[in-house]
Parts: C-alpha cells; sequence; structure tokens
C-alpha cells in the first residue's frame, strides 16, 4: 500500500559513484594500517634446568602462568606443561578439566 517511491536510474547511479570513492580511499588507508605478524614460535628448552628453576618459582604452575611469562600461545604452554607431566617432572595437583594446576616434583 505505503511505501517510498523508487529512485530514478539517475538517482541510483549517482548515490552508487559517491560511494565508490570511498569505498577505494577505506581500503587503501585499512591496508597500509594492518600487518600481518608472522612470527615462529619461540618455545622454551623444556629440558633445561633454568625453565625448570623457573617453574619452581611459581605460585601455581598453571598454562596461563607459564603462557603470559613466555610469551606464549596458551595451547602451547598446555601442551609443554602435558609433555613435563608426562616425563615426570611436574604432578597434576588439582583443577578440573578447563583448570589445571600442577607442581613440581621434588628433585632427589
Amino acid at each position: 500500500m505505503g511505501g517510498s517511491k523508487k529512485k530514478s536510474m539517475k538517482q541510483i547511479e549517482r548515490v552508487q559513484a559517491s560511494k565508490e570513492p570511498k569505498e577505494k580511499e577505506v581500503k587503501k588507508a585499512k591496508s597500509s594500517v594492518i600487518e600481518k605478524k608472522f612470527g615462529g614460535i619461540n618455545a622454551p628448552d623444556v629440558a633445561s634446568p633454568d625453565f625448570i628453576g623457573e617453574l619452581g618459582k611459581m605460585k601455581a604452575i598453571t598454562p596461563y602462568a607459564v603462557a603470559s611469562r613466555y610469551g606464549l600461545r596458551l595451547s602451547i604452554a598446555k601442551d609443554i606443561l602435558e609433555d613435563l607431566s608426562h616425563r615426570g617432572v611436574i604432578q597434576y595437583a588439582g583443577g578440573h578439566a578447563r583448570l589445571r594446576i600442577y607442581r613440581l616434583i621434588a628433585a632427589t
């Protein structure tokens, strides 16, 4: 019944012409600002005594604590702690499926 009047072809062309340069400018500005960083993962040497000593200084050995201290992704920190647990360096102390807390096994 009601509604707005349809625009003529000339009006539609004007709208499209005014939008095109703005879109190009925005795309150029975004491409120069955004830079993707491709970097390798600088994981610490897990077997080194320095790394294990640093773990001993932590109040709680959690994946988040390891990830934030060494600048790693959380998934990589989880893998490192799981690997250390299988090697017998650290032991699962508590937590649940979403949060794992480990403790350092005393060296004999």
